[in-house]
């Protein structure tokens, strides 16, 4: 991960998949799918992810897992406890629900496609991230965004380095609503937010077009 992290141009989001309404049904794999819930995992080793993944979220055993990653089953055990314990600090810690993420990305698309992002300035929480993975080969935000006052004046500005219409459709990604982004047409960027008690605390935009390339077919995901 520390490999990739440096050698990735600007901040490092994960690919958004569209997916059906029968991932949303299912609470804890679509919480598991969601962009802050990996961007958490993310921090973990690359085994501490598997093992928390597979026996977490998809149930695999101990023993099974043992085998799988070469470690004993106690030692898999230990893994796993640390995996669940990292994660349990670093995850969202207000209430979240898809009807408020959805009311705020619908306030978005509004703002968007009027040209009037003013009235999203009060939208976010006070520790609000900003987030923008463009991967060197379309423009983004360079680095993270912290804070409502730094978020609130980037949003105020607007989008003045955009020639075109732009246009939002409501979809479904990583089993969230999320906000499909269109310039002129084109698919252009991919928006899904963080909202804890009512109050967007993490806006991420993935523009990275390798990232994009497959998100108008819908992804295969169950457990």
């Amino acid at each position: 991960m520390a490999r990739r992290r440096e050698e990735y141009v600007g901040p490092w989001l994960p690919e958004p998949l569209l997916t059906s309404p029968d991932v949303a049904e299912d609470a804890e794999l679509a919480d598991s799918l969601s962009t802050a819930m990996l961007l958490v995992l993310e921090t973990l080793t690359p085994t501490q992810r598997a093992v928390f993944l597979l026996h977490d979220v998809f149930d695999v055993g101990y023993e099974e897992l043992a085998e799988a990653v070469g470690k004993t089953e106690a030692a898999v055990r230990q893994i796993a406890h640390r995996a669940r314990a990292h994660v349990a600090e670093r995850r969202p810690r207000g209430a979240t629900s898809r009807a408020d993420t959805r009311v705020a990305l619908e306030a978005f698309q509004t703002a968007l496609e009027t040209g009037d992002l003013q009235r999203l300035v009060d939208v976010p929480a006070p520790d609000v991230v900003m987030l923008g993975d463009g991967g060197g080969i379309k423009q983004a935000l360079p680095r993270p965004i912290p804070g409502a006052d730094k978020v609130g004046r980037l949003l105020s500005a607007g989008l003045p380095t955009v020639v075109g219409v732009m246009t939002g459709e409501l979809v479904r990604v990583n089993g969230w609503p999320a906000l499909l982004v269109r310039l002129d047409g084109k698919v252009d960027s991919v928006m899904t937010m963080l909202v804890e008690e009512g109050l967007v605390s993490g806006i991420y935009t993935v523009r990275n077009p390798e990232k994009l390339s497959w998100i108008l077919e819908v992804a295969e995901v169950s457990r």
